[in-house]
């Protein structure tokens, strides 16, 4: 372990998180960090991230955002309510586009990301790990390839070491994601995707059906 590499893996404790820190554990000593924003998913999220970085032999470190919450008024964070998709509407650009507003916590992955330079900076570790993909970048811009190549640039310019994000699944669909966590043997049945935050997912809200259709998909393609 002394002679791996260190890396900073931002986990919630979702599918894609999972399975990129899955992706990197055998490379690097991993410290895997865990956000509670006051989203609703939070106690479950935790709880989901414990249970994968014990999986994996990996610390894990939960970091309190309380101020998060206050700011803005997603759907995860306050009483709004949480919207619900059919299967045969996630691939419309319209009404993701539309849902995406309604659960957008403002700045998240930019906080997140950055908050995760200090670790990695103060922790001596090369990489950053994060879960951005394909599927989500439609609609979240904080998942494209275009805002990763931003911030590694900015983390070239304004880190002393030159620490670098790394996002293995950003060019996958879920249903890759699946079939990638599946040929690396990531605990993906510990993880936890649902907006709603139940002991049980709702399987009604955009982050539920994604998972479902891309477990689907993964078993049939």
């Amino acid at each position: 372990m002394k002679n791996k590499p260190k890396a900073i893996s931002v986990l919630s404790g979702g599918l894609d998180s999972t399975v990129a820190t899955s992706y990197y554990n055998e490379k690097y000593e991993i410290h895997a960090i865990t956000f509670n924003y006051g989203q609703r998913s939070a106690e479950m999220e935790i709880k989901s991230a414990g249970a994968v970085c014990k999986k994996l032999g990996i610390k894990h470190s939960i970091i309190d955002l309380p101020w998060l919450k206050k700011l803005g008024k997603s759907a995860l964070t306050s009483d709004a309510e949480v919207p619900e998709l059919k299967m045969n509407e996630l691939d419309s650009k319209e009404i993701c586009d539309e849902t995406a507003r309604k659960v957008w916590v403002p700045g998240r992955n930019v906080v997140f990301t950055a908050i995760a330079t200090s670790f990695a900076e103060a922790e001596k570790a090369e990489k950053i790990i994060v879960g951005w993909d394909l599927e989500e970048a439609a609609t979240f811009p904080d998942n494209s390839k275009e805002f990763l190549d931003a911030f590694n640039n900015v983390l070239k310019i304004g880190t002393l070491e030159g620490v670098k994000i790394e996002a293995p699944v950003i060019n996958m669909s879920k249903a890759e994601i699946v079939k990638l966590g599946i040929k690396i043997n990531a605990p993906m049945d510990l993880s936890y995707s649902c907006y709603m935050g139940g002991e049980e997912p709702c399987g009604t809200c955009e982050s539920c059906m994604r998972r479902i259709r891309a477990f689907k998909y993964a078993k049939t393609n």
